[in-house]
């Protein structure tokens, strides 16, 4: 098997480095919605990709290998707050089948790009679908322990 080493070990997280890492998310009461702690090997991404959200990715900026982080974020660096406009109203009618509060549905927005949205309250005439991300609003806890970093523009060392 091949291993791949950052060959400094002070080496800290910046904009474009690549960083092995293992990640949990769990929302304010507890509730973990993501770990990647199941999977064999850690993710690897490059910081400032778009791959985390940015609020996320300021939380790892300035650690190195071996490195242990719980971040707790407010949703204006996490999700995002709660907005009241994105709450939309629609007929009843043209749902097929009927609509049912809590379950998530597709739209198609303009452009033709998939939206998703949830069911808030369905009525006689209107139904109310809120098309905030799910965690928008909530305080987010962030786990993050860091495998490798690797400096921007550069590979690791091969250790056969």
């Amino acid at each position: 098997m091949t291993d791949f080493i950052n060959p400094n070990e002070e080496t800290r997280i910046e904009d474009g480095s690549k960083v092995d890492l293992h990640f949990s998310v769990a929302i304010e009461n507890g509730v973990e919605i993501d770990n990647t702690r199941s999977r064999e090997a850690p993710v690897s991404l490059v910081m400032g990709d778009g791959s985390l959200l940015p609020g996320f990715e300021k939380a790892l900026f300035g650690l190195r290998a071996g490195d242990r982080r719980t971040v707790s974020l407010p949703p204006e660096d996490a999700f995002g707050p709660w907005n009241a406009e994105n709450v939309q109203k629609f007929d009843t009618v043209k749902f097929d089948p009927a609509p049912v509060v809590g379950h998530m549905i597709e739209f198609e927005d303009k452009a033709k790009q998939s939206l998703f949205g949830v069911i808030k309250t369905v009525g006689e005439d209107f139904t109310e679908v809120d098309f905030n991300h799910p965690l928008a609003g909530k305080n987010i806890t962030f786990e993050v322990e860091i495998f490798k970093v690797t400096p921007a523009g550069q590979q690791g060392i091969k250790i056969m």
